[in-house]
C-alpha cells in the first residue's frame, strides 16, 4: 500500500537535513528524505545556509513590527523555527539587533510558482533585495531542470494556507492531542508513531499555538505552509529530477522556502534511500 509523501513544508532541504528530522519526523517518508541527505554529506553547507535565511527572516519580521517577540507574532514564530534549528541564541539576538540599525529595509518578499517533473506544483518564497536578479536566477532553475516558472496563481489553487505546530509523540496520546487541539481552534490533528501533527487556518496560528503550549508544552515547531489540496504522483526517475530542481532552487540565497503537491510511493521512497 502507498504512502503519500507530500512536501508541504517551508523546504525540502530542511526537511532533508537530519537536524531538522531530529525535531519534525512526523511523516516515515520524511524521515527517509533526512537519510538521503545526509547520505549526500551537505548537512553543513545546509545548516549554515538555512541560519542565514532564518536570521533574515527574524530581521525582517523584528522590522516589519516590534522587536518584542511577544509583541510581534510574526517575530515570535520566526524565533521559535529558528530555535527548532538549533540556531544559537547570540544569532537570533544579532538578527533581531540588526532590524534596529536599519538591516532589512530594502528586502520585499515575493512567492513564484511553477512546475517541475512530470507537472508536479512548485511554490517558491524569497526574500529579495533585488527583485529582477531573483526572478532571472528562479527562471534560469526551472528551466535548467526541466520545469516551467508560471504566472502567480499558476498552481496557487492547489494548496492552502495553514498553520502548522508539530509535537513530538511524549506530548501526549493520539486522544490528548486532539482534545487539546480541538479545544485550541485547530481544524485537524493526525498522530502516528514519529508524532503529532496540526494544522489550523493560517490566521490563527499564534493562537492556536500559545493554547497548545499551555496545554502541552512547547511544540517542535510552529510555522505557516501551503498545504496541498491535491497531489502528484511521481516515479523514481521524477523524484530524482524533482530533488535537484528542488536543491538548486533552495541553494539560491534569495529563496527562502520551496514547497511541492510530490506523492511517491513506499517502493520509490526505498529506491531514492537506497541510492
Amino acid at each position: 500500500m502507498a504512502m503519500h509523501r507530500i512536501c508541504s513544508c517551508p523546504s525540502i532541504k530542511q526537511l532533508l537535513n537530519k537536524r531538522r528530522f531530529d525535531m519534525e519526523e512526523q511523516m516515515a517518508g520524511h524521515s527517509k528524505w533526512a537519510n538521503i541527505q545526509h547520505r549526500k554529506g551537505r548537512q553543513d553547507a545546509a545548516r549554515s545556509k538555512l541560519f542565514s535565511k532564518l536570521s533574515r527572516e527574524i530581521t525582517v519580521a523584528a522590522k516589519m513590527g516590534d522587536p518584542d517577540p511577544e509583541k510581534n507574532p510574526r517575530l515570535r514564530l520566526a524565533v521559535k523555527e529558528a530555535k527548532s534549528n538549533s540556531v544559537p541564541k547570540d544569532v537570533i539576538e544579532r538578527a533581531i539587533k540588526k532590524s534596529l540599525a536599519g538591516d532589512g529595509d530594502d528586502y520585499e518578499e515575493i512567492r513564484y510558482e511553477g512546475y517541475g517533473p512530470n507537472g508536479v506544483a512548485v511554490i517558491v518564497e524569497a526574500m529579495t533585495d533585488n527583485r529582477n536578479r531573483t526572478a532571472s536566477n528562479v527562471r534560469s532553475i526551472f528551466s535548467k531542470h526541466g520545469g516551467n516558472l508560471g504566472e502567480t496563481g499558476s498552481v496557487g489553487f492547489m494548496f492552502e494556507r495553514k498553520g502548522e505546530i508539530l509535537y513530538r509523540p511524549e506530548a501526549g496520546d493520539a486522544d490528548t492531542i486532539m482534545m487539546a487541539a480541538l479545544e485550541a481552534g485547530a481544524e485537524d490533528v493526525e498522530s502516528i508513531s514519529e508524532g503529532h501533527t496540526i494544522w489550523c487556518a493560517d490566521l490563527d496560528l499564534n493562537d492556536v499555538a500559545s493554547s497548545l503550549e499551555t496545554e502541552l508544552g512547547e511544540s517542535e515547531a510552529t510555522k505557516l505552509i501551503w498545504k496541498p489540496t491535491t497531489t502528484t504522483e511521481l516515479d523514481l526517475d521524477s523524484m530524482q529530477k524533482l530533488m535537484k530542481l528542488v536543491d538548486s532552487l533552495e541553494d539560491d540565497d534569495d529563496v527562502q522556502r520551496v514547497t511541492t503537491n510530490f506523492e511517491a510511493s513506499d517502493e520509490v521512497m526505498l529506491a531514492l534511500q537506497e541510492m
